[in-house]
């Protein structure tokens, strides 16, 4: 195990993609409950591209190793760990740090990736496949013969989220821009160009009622336009600042308005609720529920990916030293899926 080099990716500070760096280590054996994971696949989600900005409301301190989640296969177990576990392909969501060539995660955090699916595939929906999901079966509990919006219908989440509410049954509506729009109508979304027409007079004219739950990763100003869109018993889900990406000052600021809006509106007197989606909520108080559920439900994903009710979209496939190319590339906003990193 300890010919093996580590090699990772570092964000020094507030840098350009080309200001990360890549640095050379030895590998360091599991301790008690943990497992060493060799990465198969990583890759760039909207989580780091605000890290690098100084922009993701809890990043830790510069200097550190990026990376939300990774899948890839176990080489070690530490004390206490399955002995079986060794040699099995696994997902796990680590926040940072997964921008390695070898990881050490806590056993009980390691799900494993069921057989056929490779690790690209299902790099693509550890943290976008678990965010769809939760929100849309744990906080909207959207139902078939519904309608629901999704904002952002080709990104990273939007498009699993609208493959997981075309399998529930449930009509959507999906923005994007003009060139996904015949991509979105093969799923049986119905597009609406958020650039070019009035998404609220679009929406309303399709749901003249409101809607019965939207998606919302945009934040900012915006958000109030979203709750409006709502059909009595319909659900707000706000998942992110987007549209504070390249802003100066606070990074919880955003956020902390967004949460203030929530409780204030779920304060009102009216049947529409509204909720502030984080992945990591309840983790800190109820490690092991939480580690239970996050199992549970990327489960079910990678069962949504064998059915074919979801498939795995790779935008480009890029190996780890690359990290300058592929960040670049991910904050184009041209390209459709994610783009994954290999050792």
């Amino acid at each position: 195990m300890h010919a093996e080099e580590l090699v990772e990716v570092v964000l020094p500070g507030k840098v350009e993609p080309e200001g990360l760096q890549i640095r050379h280590g030895a590998v360091t054996a599991p301790g008690p409950g943990q497992v060493l994971i060799r990465m198969e696949a990583t890759g760039v989600s909207f989580a780091e591209q605000q890290m690098r900005r100084g922009r993701y409301y809890d990043q830790p301190a510069f200097p550190f190793v990026p990376g939300y989640d990774l899948v890839g296969t176990v080489l070690a177990a530490g004390e206490g760990v399955e002995p079986g576990l060794t040699g099995t392909r696994v997902a796990a969501l680590v926040k940072v740090g997964g921008w390695a060539s070898h990881v050490l995660v806590d056993a009980a955090d390691a799900v494993p990736v069921p057989d056929g699916i490779g690790a690209a595939e299902a790099e693509t929906l550890v943290v976008n496949g678990l965010t769809a999901w939760q929100m849309l079966h744990r906080r909207a509990r959207v139902r078939a013969g519904q309608t629901v919006l999704v904002l952002g219908a080709n990104g990273g989440v939007g498009s699993v989220l609208v493959q997981l509410a075309r399998a529930a049954g449930a009509q959507v509506i999906g923005t994007a821009s003009a060139r996904h729009h015949e991509a979105l109508r093969e799923q049986g979304v119905i597009p609406v160009d958020h650039r070019t027409e009035d998404v609220a007079a679009r929406v309303r004219e399709l749901a003249p009622g409101g809607v019965d739950a939207v998606f919302d990763h945009v934040g900012g100003r915006g958000i109030v336009g979203s709750w409006r869109l709502l059909a009595p018993g319909g659900t707000l889900v706000s998942y992110g600042s987007a549209s504070t990406r390249d802003d100066a000052g606070s990074k919880q600021w955003p956020v902390l308005k967004l949460l203030g809006r929530v409780w204030l509106w779920n304060a009102l007197p009216n049947r529409r609720r509204a909720c502030f989606y984080n992945v990591w909520a309840g983790r800190a108080l109820a490690r092991n529920r939480f580690r239970a559920r996050l199992r549970a439900d990327l489960t079910e994903v990678f069962g949504a990916l064998q059915r074919g009710d979801v498939t795995a979209r790779i935008a480009a496939q890029l190996p780890l030293t690359r990290i300058a190319d592929a960040l670049r590339l991910a904050e184009s906003g041209t390209v459709a899926g994610k783009v994954v990193l290999n050792p």
